[in-house]
């Protein structure tokens, strides 16, 4: 059953691991809005913005009522000098603490932000695949699900990124679609091509105008956030019911994250992101019924 399989994210919010990103909303705000639009789990968000002591962040977690599914984890990963093990397994402890499941990672570049990417040598894609590797085995140790997140400003972006990650990597994806329009990539299309291989989803609709402007490099990715770029589902140009009746055909069995990337530059008036969050769900539970 889908509605039991549908989880909250932070950034619908607008709080994000971008520096300068902004205003980051509290938690208490976040967390109770979540439970009022009737949400049972959700991700963790940003490092810092939940408690970083793993027993800790589960109470805060359990004491509105939400399940912790896991969380986003940029990590670099195609440098032979940087391991990235350790922060790979300090997050892993904190969702077994948690009892989340999903580690979400990106192949971050090791700048801040998601508006420039350097280009890879052979040698620097082989060892992102070979780190690839390495953490779904030490996830799959820890009885967790470690998934690759192909995301705009991050070493896999686009189609040819992301052809690569799954010739050459065991890992599964984290499909999210617009990440993926915002590369050029048609999420629908992706997932009917390798159903197999998509073992998380993040949901939300696009501009396909502004995400065309993104992958043609006529507006930064931040500006275009800025701009609207994600939408309320069915209020954009993906086929949202599409993807969900592929991905329920194939027997998915995970979970679907509303996450609406938005940025606000002040305190929301009325209810804020709340209606947006409000009507995705809805949707998502119309077209999954």
């Amino acid at each position: 059953m889908v509605r039991g399989r549908i989880a909250g994210a932070p950034i619908s919010w607008g709080v994000c691991e971008v520096e300068g990103w902004g205003l980051q909303l509290p938690r208490e705000r976040v967390l109770g809005e979540m439970r009022q639009v009737g949400l049972t789990a959700t991700e963790f968000g940003p490092e810092g913005w939940l408690p970083g002591e793993p027993e800790a962040r589960a109470a805060v977690l359990r004491a509105y009522g939400l399940q912790a599914v896991g969380g986003f984890l940029p990590v670099v990963l195609h440098d032979p000098d940087t391991d990235p093990a350790a922060a790979f397994d300090g997050f892993a402890e904190t969702c077994v603490a948690a009892g989340a499941s999903v580690i979400v990672l990106a192949a971050a570049t090791g700048v801040n932000g998601y508006d420039l990417r350097p280009e890879l040598s052979d040698e620097q894609w082989a060892t992102l695949c070979e780190n690839l590797d390495r953490l779904h085995d030490r996830a799959q140790a820890r009885g967790l699900l470690a998934v690759l997140h192909p995301h705009v400003g991050t070493m896999v972006e686009g189609a040819e990124d992301v052809e690569t990650v799954l010739t050459r990597s065991r890992i599964a994806l984290c499909v999210d679609t617009g990440h993926l329009m915002a590369a050029g990539v048609d999420p629908v299309a992706l997932t009917k091509a390798h159903p197999s291989r998509v073992a998380h989803v993040h949901l939300k609709d696009v501009d396909a105008r502004l995400a065309d402007d993104v992958h043609e490099g006529r507006t930064p990715f931040s500006d275009a956030v800025r701009a609207g770029l994600f939408r309320p589902l069915g209020q954009g140009d993906v086929d949202v019911a599409e993807l969900v009746g592929l991905l329920e055909h194939h027997g998915y069995a995970g979970w679907y994250v509303l996450e609406q990337d938005v940025m606000l530059d002040g305190a929301p008036e009325g209810e804020g992101p709340l209606v947006d969050v409000r009507v995705s769900l809805a949707y998502l539970e119309e077209v999954a019924s």
